[in-house]
């Protein structure tokens, strides 16, 4: 089973975020993870399952946004089955 994270966005502010979502990720779980300028992979073997519930990872993905002082910029987003978006939040205008 595979969850995909799409970091493009975070990416845009910071070149680094990917691999540091990813060492973040694979500290935490000790589960396989993958990184790539676009996009983040979590690759669960059987029996992994009950580790990285869907809730689990968008827990952990807020986690890390609140970490790196970005909770007000970025949100963590369903994008479909086993896939995730951390995109930019839409700003406020005062009316």
């Amino acid at each position: 089973m595979e969850f995909r994270i799409d970091v493009s966005q975070l990416s845009e502010e910071d070149e680094n975020y990917p691999e540091l979502l990813k060492d973040f990720l694979r500290d935490r779980t000790n589960i396989a993870v993958e990184s790539s300028k676009d996009e983040v992979t979590i690759t669960l073997e059987e029996g992994e399952e009950s580790l990285a519930r869907p809730k689990g990872i968008r827990q952990l993905l807020r986690k890390f946004i609140h970490k790196r002082n970005l909770k007000e910029d970025f949100r963590v987003v369903a994008g479909g089955e086993n896939t995730f978006v951390i995109g930019r939040r839409r700003s406020r205008e005062p009316e």
